[in-house]
Parts: structure tokens; sequence; C-alpha cells
């Protein structure tokens, strides 16, 4: 699949991208509907599972799987888990690390929480948040990361793209002057895996759920860590499948897993899997590097095009998948749901002041058409 014959087709867009049949979804940095080919797979897995042992081919579809996620990761396969959302991910390295009273972490406030409350919750063992302090909403550089690190530091926890103001860091030299330093690098990768390339070259570890630019079902995510990380993070979880048990039965001394799958502890969410297998396909296909040239001229033209109609919008010069927009006066609440009744889907998100952003967050399948007939509803 190529992007012109995907966007200049009307039936392969909606046979491939169902959605697209009865909406204009812009949506994608919130939940995204699935592609059709995810569905089927789901769909067959279900159905294979109706007539046999729900894990017959699971060796296969988890070697496949975790084949997908390191290519797009440009990691090694030993360093990628199938763990679930982005939550579990970062909760298992904050909760994972072997943190001593006094450590400190740098943490953004204004993350979305997920990427705040696990560091937060390390607090009662002692450790310290530092949170770390920009000009502007989601404006983190690698100046003020390095400026407002301490000797104390000792992990920085930071997301790939900021999910109101659309500013994506700079995680590769970040990550370089971290290591430099000495500090762990975590990295709450949702926003950008699947839209823009995203790579662990210089990142201890990273999660992502597949729900939003990944395109795949809630619950079914990868969860990075780099394998000379791997004995300095211990599992959050213990159970058959992370802990040596010949013929399942339960031994004197537990044994781990010496790759990455020790963070893997149980059953694992096969439908879930079977579906993000099918959109890790699909995006590689098309190629990330294709959808990020894409997505960046998409939020060039709707910059020039809501500025034009008197919106204010972040960081506009900013390639991202995310525009956020804002105009004095003007109700983002209301005019989302205008949207809504014209089957526009966009969203609303609010700041910590509590001023509410109309948030626009297309995906390599919407079309410049679309585009064109939303702003010309505001």
């Amino acid at each position: 699949m190529n992007l012109p014959d995907l966007q200049n087709d009307v039936d392969l867009r909606q046979r491939e991208f169902p959605v697209c049949a009865n909406k204009v979804y812009l949506a994608h940095a919130g939940v995204s509907p699935i592609p059709a080919r995810v569905t089927r797979a789901i769909s067959k897995q279900a159905e294979t599972a109706a007539l046999d042992d729900q894990e017959e081919g699971l060796s296969q579809l988890l070697r496949s799987t975790r084949n997908y996620a390191a290519q797009l990761l440009k990691a090694n396969k030993s360093e990628v888990a199938l763990i679930g959302p982005t939550t579990a991910g970062l909760s298992a390295v904050a909760t994972g690390l072997h943190w001593q009273h006094g450590d400190e972490i740098l943490v953004y406030r204004d993350c979305f929480p997920v990427n705040v409350y696990p560091w937060q919750s390390l607090e009662s063992r002692g450790v310290k948040i530092n949170w770390l302090r920009v000009p502007e909403l989601g404006l983190i550089t690698p100046d003020s990361v390095s400026s407002q690190l301490t000797e104390k530091t000792k992990l920085v926890a930071l997301a790939s793209c900021h999910f109101i103001s659309g500013w994506r860091i700079d995680h590769d030299a970040i990550g370089r002057l971290l290591r430099e330093r000495g500090v762990l690098f975590c990295l709450d990768a949702i926003q950008t895996l699947g839209a823009f390339p995203t790579s662990v070259e210089h990142v201890d570890f990273l999660a992502a759920d597949s729900h939003k630019w990944l395109l795949g079902p809630c619950a079914a995510g990868v969860f990075y860590v780099r394998r000379e990380v791997q004995d300095i993070l211990d599992p959050s979880a213990f159970g058959w499948n992370n802990v040596r048990c010949p013929e399942y039965v339960a031994q004197e001394t537990m044994k781990l897993r010496s790759d990455v799958r020790r963070y893997e502890a149980g059953s694992f969410n096969i439908l879930g899997i079977a579906g993000l297998n099918a959109a890790l396909g699909l995006l590689l296909e098309v190629g990330i590097d294709n959808i990020a040239a894409d997505l960046s001229a998409k939020r060039m033209w709707l910059v020039e095009a809501l500025r034009e109609k008197g919106y204010q919008v972040y960081h506009p010069d900013q390639t991202s998948g995310i525009t956020s927009c804002w105009r004095e006066g003007a109700n983002m609440k209301e005019l989302c749901a205008k949207l809504a009744a014209e089957n526009i889907i966009a969203s609303v998100r609010s700041d910590r002041s509590g001023r509410n952003y109309l948030r626009f967050s297309p995906h390599f399948y919407n079309t410049n058409e679309e585009l064109e007939r939303t702003v010309g509803l505001l």
C-alpha cells in the first residue's frame, strides 16, 4: 500500500479504514479506530481459539510481532516485551529499579498523568521528584533537561511528544546527554510511535500502547528495555512464563529468563497481540518516514488555515501529528460538538489553568479534502 493510492482511491480507503465511510476521524492522539486488516486479524485469531487451544500458533505470533516492533524501534527483538498498555511499562520501570533514599527523578508535571503518577508514587520510598521547568506547555529541549539535572538524578522520564501542545522532543539528543551523565532515560512514546521515527538508540526504557498512532487495539503495547540495563530492572510480576518452571513444576530457586521476556510473567493478550501484529505490519508497509512526511505536511496546512481564521496554535513551526488551537472568546467544547454533529471527530484537552484546546490529530489515511471541510466549519 502506498499513500497516493490510498488517499486518491475512495473505495480502497474505505475498505482499509472503514471509519472513513461515515466519519472524518481526526482524533488519533486519543483512541483510534482500527483498520480492517486489524479487525480481520483479531477475528481470525478468535475463530481459531474457538476450535482449538487458544495458544495454538502463539509462538509464531509472538516472534512475528516482536520482530515488527523491533524494526519500528530499531532495536533487537531480545529487548522488546509485549506486556500491554503504556501504564504497565512505565510502572514496571518505577517499581523494578532499585531506589535509594535521596535518589532523584526529573519529570514534567504537565505530561499525561500516566507518565507522572508512577514516579510520584516513589516519594513514599524516599525518592525526590524534581519537576522540570519549561517556558511553554510541553516545550522540552536538551538544554532545559541538562540544566536541571543534579548529582543525584537517577532517571529522567519524558514523553516523546506532548499530548496537548504537540511538541516533539529531540529524544536522541536528550538520550545522548543523559547517557554521558550516567542518568537513565525512560520514554513514553505513545504519541509518536507509528507516526514518526522513534529510535531507541539512546533510550533505556520505552513504553507505548497501540491504541493511538499504531492503529492497534487497546492494552496491546510494546515495552522496550535496553539489553545493558535488564539486569538492574527487576520484574514487577512473577509467574510461569518469566521464571523457569520445567513441566510447570515450581522450582526451589527462581531463575528468570535471560532476556526481555523476564517482564512477561503470565499469559498473553493473544487477541490484542494479533491485532497489534497486523497494525505493525501495515505501518511498516506504508513506511514510517512516509507517514511522518505526510503528517508534517498536514500540520503545516492546519496551522496556516487555523491562524487565518483567528486561532492561536501551539508551536506553529513544530512537526508533529498533533495540532491544538484556541481562540479568545470561542468555546472549544461547543466547536468540537459542532464538528461531531457533522461526523467530524476531534477532541478537546485542557491545561492546568483550565484553558480548553481543540485538538486535531489526523493520520496518514485522512485526506486534504477532509481537513479543508473541517476548518471550513470553524
